[in-house]
């Protein structure tokens, strides 16, 4: 498989492995499903995460986050800047945005 090298491809890929949801992130947890369904960090693991760096523009800069939820039986998708471009979140969502050992 050849390496990937945009967001898209990413999430195009995570797509085919059953990501299928997309998250918004809010200040204390991920919101889905139109905003009906809420995630807190005890709700969720990121399975994986590729991070994108701007080579010359630091607004291109991007996480991409695999994310899944035994609690809800769902898998999805967290697109977020990193840097300045980052969204403000509680110091627990961060933590809680960490990939897992052995995910």
């Amino acid at each position: 498989m050849q390496p990937m090298t945009t967001v898209s491809e990413v999430i195009n890929h995570l797509r085919e492995k059953g990501y299928t949801e997309d998250f918004n992130l809010h200040e204390n947890c991920l919101r889905c499903a139109g905003n009906q369904l809420q995630l807190h960090p005890e709700d969720f693991v990121v399975d994986r995460h590729y991070r994108f760096e701007g080579a010359s523009d630091p607004g291109d800069e991007a996480i991409v986050y695999a994310i899944s939820s035994d609690k809800y039986n769902l898998k999805g998708v967290l697109v977020n800047g990193y840097g300045p471009t980052a969204d403000p979140i509680t110091d627990k969502m961060v933590k809680a945005l960490e990939e897992k050992p052995g995910a």
